[in-house]
């Protein structure tokens, strides 16, 4: 319980990436009061919540839906994630998520895609639909994974003085390696899956 818990936990902050998000924080809020920034962080982060949730308890009925199995979403978030770790890589002039705009970010571009984007939601969809017994737990990993968000985010420009806008740089570049060693188990177990049934 406890290990899959921190599992879940753990993936789902490199998929939402708090770390990686604070240049995207810092250059989104720049035209923003600094006495308001704290407010929209926490409002951001809250949207993303409750779209993870919504993702979470309906995915599998969006599947159903859809006439997805859980192989394919396997398989299409193993790519996705794999596209996302390779930006965080490789970062291009526009960040992962490309540019973050100018005035105060309304749901675009913090709340989707920079915390709940593709790779989060499909990433909850598919632990969803993999433990439809463990709800209770991935709501917690997705409470905590927000905590470690709004924690990271509401510090961003005092993270970013502090170590350095290199020293994020390096840190998203970590978290790319990580994901993309995920990324690939992922693609890896739909794969499996896949060759399994057509057996």
């Amino acid at each position: 319980m406890y290990a899959e818990l921190l599992s879940a936990t753990v993936l789902l902050i490199l998929v939402t990436d708090p770390f990686g998000n604070v240049p995207l924080v810092v250059a989104a809020l720049r035209e923003v009061p600094r006495e308001r920034r704290l407010k929209v962080v926490v409002r951001e982060c809250l949207i993303a919540y409750l779209l993870l949730l919504v993702f979470l308890f309906g995915g599998k009925s969006f599947l159903e839906l859809m006439h997805l199995s859980e192989t394919s979403v396997s398989i299409a978030g193993g790519v996705i994630l794999f596209l996302i770790a390779l930006k965080m890589v490789f970062p291009s002039a526009g960040g992962v998520f490309g540019e973050s705009g100018t005035g105060e970010p309304f749901i675009v571009p913090l709340a989707i895609p920079a915390i709940a984007g593709p790779s989060a939601l499909a990433t909850v969809m598919l632990l969803a639909s993999r433990s439809p017994g463990s709800l209770g737990m991935l709501v917690v990993a997705v409470s905590i994974t927000m905590a470690v968000g709004v924690v990271v985010l509401a510090s961003a420009d005092r993270v970013q003085r502090v170590i350095g806008e290199h020293g994020v740089l390096a840190l998203e570049r970590l978290m790319g390696l990580v994901l993309t060693a995920l990324a690939v188990e992922m693609l890896l177990s739909g794969i499996r899956t896949f060759v399994a049934q057509l057996q």
